[in-house]
């Protein structure tokens, strides 16, 4: 017949050790099942965010060095890119209103604004 075995734990700095059920020691932890604690999470708040409101555009010739245009928006800056000869001869910031700075737009950020040139309506 099969014996049950139980995994002794009540040693003190030894580790623990195996014993047959029988001669397992009765504690009182032993004999009632373990609880299940549920820890209930505040509600979240979701802030809304403000609204981010129209781009503003700075664009540099990076041949002279010199500011073609800043704070400009959209259409103007697609005007500016007109007289430009290549995507590669300026480089383009918008504004980011949170961090209070100019961030460069990546290469292909400039190329989709690029590709707007010629399309704007006449004014």
């Amino acid at each position: 017949m099969a014996k049950t075995w139980r995994l002794d734990t009540e040693t003190k700095g030894t580790g623990a050790h195996v014993v047959p059920l029988e001669k397992a020691p009765a504690s009182p932890a032993a004999e009632r099942e373990l609880e299940t604690v549920t820890l209930e999470r505040p509600p979240r708040v979701i802030d809304e965010p403000e609204p981010l409101g129209p781009l503003t555009f700075k664009v540099l010739d990076i041949r002279s060095s010199q500011v073609l245009a800043e704070g400009t928006d959209t259409r103007a800056t697609i005007e500016l890119l007109e007289d430009v000869r290549s995507v590669l001869d300026v480089r383009i910031y918008v504004w980011m209103q949170r961090a209070g700075r100019w961030r460069l737009l990546t290469l292909d950020e400039q190329r989709a604004l690029w590709r707007f040139r010629g399309r704007a309506p006449a004014s």
